[in-house]
């Protein structure tokens, strides 16, 4: 006879407790009917009680261990979002602004601003600008799947954008995607958030982003003094702890500009967004590469630097630095090419002309609109 305080029954689960525990593993908001049906379909003739036991038990289970895998070490790990901010104007019309926020997992310190565009340079800039304030850079930095840096799962491994990717590098951390539907592993980040929303915006009066932003860091190093509820401790003094465990700075900041590949046309120009910029002529029928951030275009050959042009307001523009035509106009091997130059005008040979316009201001920049240079470039290059 067996005693019945150390016997335990089999139960009809128990050939399928790998595939309830892989469902789980791919997604925790399964429900315990969807894992019901899809048993049955295996073979399962047990009840549904017992499947939403075992169920729940697994979630709670699950739970607990995330929980307690995010109390992250010192310096270990720190948790990136974005948030939409509405302002409404004296007309009615919206404003929307965005925050970024990056907290520190161990002390909760937090980092955050107010942006206009939540682009990805300006997303690589609030790091630095994070990385800057904390005097450091943890181990990893766990993200939500956003679309302008997760591309999404490959091979079964999570693939970023490459340009973040290139940033980690040079920083020194590895990036993380939150599992799907999983808000416990974010909470941190997430309840930040809301802290600011709740504590800082709610009745705030903006006035403009700048006056904004100040704000908001006078307000987070004054909560900085607080008794986190979760720590329960100062989270200045919980940082002063854990800043000596970040990771340093590089000497030099990661380049966040957009790179651009163009091709170099015959005329010694680039076109991007609907302007043209000229070149040296020795590039023509190469690719350059564009860095292009806050109105400004630099071009770079390779790993050398060219030229650096301000973007023009609106578009048909011609945007040029004169000594790249004087250095055309010079090179005699090319006019020889070019015109069968001896020296001689040849009859029926084209005229080189000057170009009719002269720039108001002695300047090395000049922008002209391309309908003036293109009737004016077919004989004067």
């Amino acid at each position: 006879m067996h005693n019945s305080s150390n016997y335990k029954r089999d139960s009809k689960l128990d050939p399928f407790s790998g595939n309830i525990e892989a469902w789980l593993e791919d997604d925790i908001l399964y429900t315990g009917t969807w894992i019901y049906d899809h048993l049955i379909s295996l073979g399962f003739d047990g009840s549904y009680e017992i499947v939403k036991r075992r169920v729940k038990a697994l979630k709670t289970e699950r739970s607990r261990l995330a929980y307690l895998r995010f109390e992250t070490e010192p310096g270990y790990q720190a948790q990136v979002d974005f948030g939409e901010f509405q302002v409404i104007n004296a007309d009615d019309t919206i404003d929307k602004y965005y925050l970024f926020s990056m907290i520190l997992g161990y002390s909760r310190k937090i980092y955050a601003e107010l942006i206009r565009k939540c682009d990805l340079p300006t997303f690589l800039d609030c790091h630095i600008r994070a990385f800057e304030y904390f005097g450091g850079v943890p181990q990893e930095i766990l993200y939500d799947r956003m679309k302008n840096v997760y591309i999404g799962k490959i091979a079964g491994k999570h693939k970023f954008n490459t340009t973040l990717t290139g940033f980690a590098l040079h920083y020194g951390f590895t990036p993380k995607v939150a599992p799907a539907y999983a808000a416990w592993v974010k909470g941190k980040v997430e309840r930040s958030y809301s802290f600011i929303r709740e504590g800082f915006w709610r009745g705030y009066g903006f006035i403009n982003l700048e006056t904004a932003n100040r704000d908001l860091q006078a307000w987070l190093k004054k909560k900085d003094e607080r008794v986190h509820g979760t720590t329960h401790e100062i989270v200045s003094r919980r940082f002063i702890r854990e800043q000596p465990h970040l990771q340093s700075l590089p000497i030099l900041a990661f380049d966040t500009s957009y790179r651009v590949y163009r091709k170099v046309h015959k005329d010694c120009t680039i076109r991007f967004e609907g302007n043209s910029y000229v070149v040296p002529h020795s590039l023509v029928d190469q690719q350059v590469i564009l860095r292009v951030k806050d109105k400004t275009i630099k071009v770079f050959s390779n790993d050398h630097f060219i030229v650096a042009y301000i973007i023009p307001d609106g578009k048909g523009h011609l945007v040029q630095d004169k000594r790249f035509y004087e250095a055309l106009r010079r090179d005699k091997e090319m006019n020889a090419r070019k015109y069968n130059y001896t020296g001689r005008r040849v009859k029926g040979q084209a005229k080189q002309t000057i170009s009719p316009l002269k720039p108001l201001y002695e300047m090395d920049v000049e922008i002209r609109p391309v309908s003036v240079y293109d009737h004016a470039c077919g004989a004067g290059l």
